[in-house]
């Protein structure tokens, strides 16, 4: 498996930023909250964003540290959400990270709450792509 993380993965589209909001469900694993929407496959099977509020965390080196320690924690342990995910080929994820603590965590902490969330979001993808399939399939 490759653990690079390309540009294609991020989610940038502001109607799917919007849609992940609106009609997504969300997770928490203090200090990090995970919303989650689960769309039609598409070109990338997952996509992901990551927010650390000015309002929480006010001084920017520490926003970026925190962000790093995020996107370095979700590329290490992304692969159950690909394996889950790319299985089916069916339903495709879109992914928003939100830090909650006012100040900055360990890595360690950030690593084992992002493989909780990532495990739990794997988890209701491969409920969902068999609760999606019609009747003639289950037969």
């Amino acid at each position: 498996m490759d653990y690079k993380l390309n540009k294609d993965e991020k989610l940038t589209s502001r109607t799917a930023i919007n849609l992940l909001f609106d009609e997504g469900k969300s997770l928490m694993a203090f200090p990090v909250r995970a919303a989650y929407r689960l769309r039609p496959a598409g070109e990338h099977p997952v996509q992901f964003l990551i927010s650390i509020p000015k309002k929480r965390i006010r001084k920017a080196v520490n926003r970026v540290l925190l962000r790093r320690r995020i996107r370095e924690a979700y590329r290490l342990n992304r692969r159950e959400l690909l394996l889950a995910n790319l299985d089916g080929k069916r339903c495709g994820v879109d992914i928003a990270f939100v830090y909650l603590d006012n100040s900055p965590a360990p890595y360690d902490v950030i690593n084992e709450k992002m493989c909780l969330l990532l495990s739990r979001i794997a988890t209701a993808a491969s409920e969902h792509e068999t609760t999606d399939k019609s009747p003639e399939e289950k037969s």
